[in-house]
């Protein structure tokens, strides 16, 4: 879940951990299990869709590339084509930890009809 600051920026505001469908090569989404997290999210941002909103989907890569493969962008597809989801975009972060201990990761911007812009992922330090 995002926050929109400016033109094309966002900041990652929230986001879910499923722990359960996925194998080492594989994940299956279970969007059922993060409706309350949503409405909980909306709630505390007063509904405010334009500003806070869904932005996208993420995952891990630990022993691959973290670049999308043919099936991500397959559901990250059906995400923006499907009209009861209503988005305009969606975005997939996919992270892994480098053999340095150091966070990497790409995000792409997955657009109708079947169109994919490179992200700038911006890591912060976490504050205390």
């Amino acid at each position: 879940m995002g926050e929109h600051l400016s033109a094309n920026t966002f900041l990652i505001r929230d986001l879910t951990v499923q722990r359960q469908g996925g194998t080492l090569a594989s994940f299956v989404r279970i969007a059922q299990s993060i409706v309350g997290f949503v409405k909980r999210f909306f709630q505390e941002t007063g509904h405010d869709y334009v500003r806070f909103n869904y932005l996208g989907e993420w995952h891990s890569h630990p022993s691959f590339t973290p670049k999308p493969s043919a099936t991500d962008c397959e559901t990250m597809w059906s995400i923006v084509e499907d009209s009861e989801v209503g988005a305009n975009f969606a975005v997939l972060v996919i992270l892994r930890l480098s053999e340095n201990d150091i966070l990497e990761g790409t995000a792409s911007v997955f657009l109708p009809p079947r169109r994919i812009l490179a992200g700038t992922l911006m890591f912060e330090e976490a504050q205390a």
